[in-house]
């Protein structure tokens, strides 16, 4: 993140803590992740090790108690660490942030002695976490999962598959949204699934339009037995975790647009300077001049929304989830836009994988998808709205 795109943090006065969280967090991924993004999106290799490195920074549980190891941080310091990340690779940033979900979970619903078994090797970053909600037959219509978990004895036997799982053959521990009872949301509760456990596999991997950094995979129950002292809080309460936890991921990844965008706005910035034509630097033309103008106010207008989201949520005001539904979809469209309009700066050069812009839009697309589309976004935004007409 350049000088001038720091100056939309300044609105909120971001005290000597949070700004040497965003320094050291840039300076990690400017040293550790940027040099390698593009050879591993090439490879599409995960880089456990690097991912691993991040524990000791404490972004292993970034809003995790610290009596088990987190940095009980608030939502606007995961953000500016999520923005930095992305800005070396949104791929990266946005396999922390899944990983950090889980452990929120965890920490927030579960029972003590499952906080002290699971989140110091989940903080630490020994064992990295999966999140587990979405299904081949339901996506938005999340409450219609049909994964099964039946209670036998001291086990729950799940039965079922779960789709675009991030991390899934990788990570050692699966939060996963299981039906134990009626149909719709009631009947859902959430299970700590361990990589070993008897009746877990998972499928090939998928070859997708980007995030090539991370694996994700199928992750299918055929019998498995998992624990039944793994439940996590109680059984039906399985959709209103999940719900819960989609609050803060919809900001996350909306922090990981803007990280992204930031840097092909800089990218842009540093081609157009460079590149000649009829006699003089591009970004002299006044065309040009103008379309850089409207990226950065998009991005600045983006950074306002999020971090007045990430604020609300720390505050727990009435309206928090509006807001992250708000930020969600207005900074991972508008962020996608940027990086669009980046890539078109360059010409044909943007159109190489080289220069690392074309990645940026591959990788920022999903982001529109995930954590609820933004259709979905608009629906929530609605119902309150004609909720509170």
């Amino acid at each position: 993140m350049d000088a001038n795109a720091s100056s939309g943090a300044e609105q909120f006065e971001l005290n000597a803590d949070q700004r040497a969280i965003q320094e050291m967090t840039e300076s990690f991924a400017a040293d550790r992740v940027a040099p390698n993004a593009l050879d591993w999106d090439r490879d599409r290799h995960f880089p456990a090790d690097v991912v691993r490195e991040t524990g000791p920074l404490g972004f292993g549980g970034i809003y995790v108690r610290d009596d088990v190891g987190g940095s009980a941080l608030g939502r606007l310091d995961a953000v500016l660490i999520f923005e930095a990340l992305a800005a070396a690779c949104p791929g990266f940033s946005s396999f922390i942030s899944i990983h950090n979900m889980a452990g929120w979970m965890i920490d927030t619903f579960g029972s003590e002695e499952q906080r002290q078994r699971f989140l110091p090797k989940l903080t630490s970053m020994e064992w990295l976490a999966s999140y587990c909600l979405t299904e081949p037959g339901s996506g938005s219509d999340a409450a219609a999962l049909k994964t099964k978990a039946v209670k036998s004895g001291d086990h729950y036997v799940l039965n079922g598959t779960k789709q675009f799982i991030s991390g899934a053959g990788e990570n050692d521990i699966y939060v996963v949204m299981a039906r134990t009872g009626e149909d719709g949301p009631k009947g859902v509760s959430t299970l700590i699934v361990p990589r070993d456990a008897p009746g877990l596999s998972f499928g090939p991997a998928e070859f997708k339009m980007g995030w090539h950094m991370q694996p994700t995979r199928q992750v299918i129950f055929e019998d498995c037995k998992v624990p039944a002292e793994n439940l996590l809080s109680n059984e039906g309460a399985g959709f209103s975790i999940a719900m819960a936890g989609l609050d803060g991921g919809r900001l996350n990844i909306a922090a990981c647009s803007l990280g992204g965008a930031q840097s092909a706005l800089d990218k842009a910035l540093a081609y157009t300077a460079e590149r000649e034509a009829f006699g003089q630097a591009i970004n002299r033309f006044q065309a040009l001049q103008f379309k850089l103008a409207d990226m950065e106010t998009s991005l600045q207008a983006s950074r306002m929304m999020l971090y007045t989201a990430a604020a609300r949520l720390d505050a727990r005001t009435p309206d928090a989830s509006k807001w992250s539904a708000m930020a969600k979809r207005f900074v991972t469209d508008t962020c996608f836009d940027v990086a669009n309009d980046a890539l078109q700066l360059h010409g044909g050069y943007g159109y190489l994988h080289e220069y690392g812009v074309e990645k940026l839009v591959r990788d920022l697309r999903v982001h529109q998808i995930l954590e609820g589309t933004n259709e979905i976004m608009r629906l929530i935004i609605a119902r309150q709205l004609v909720g509170r007409s």
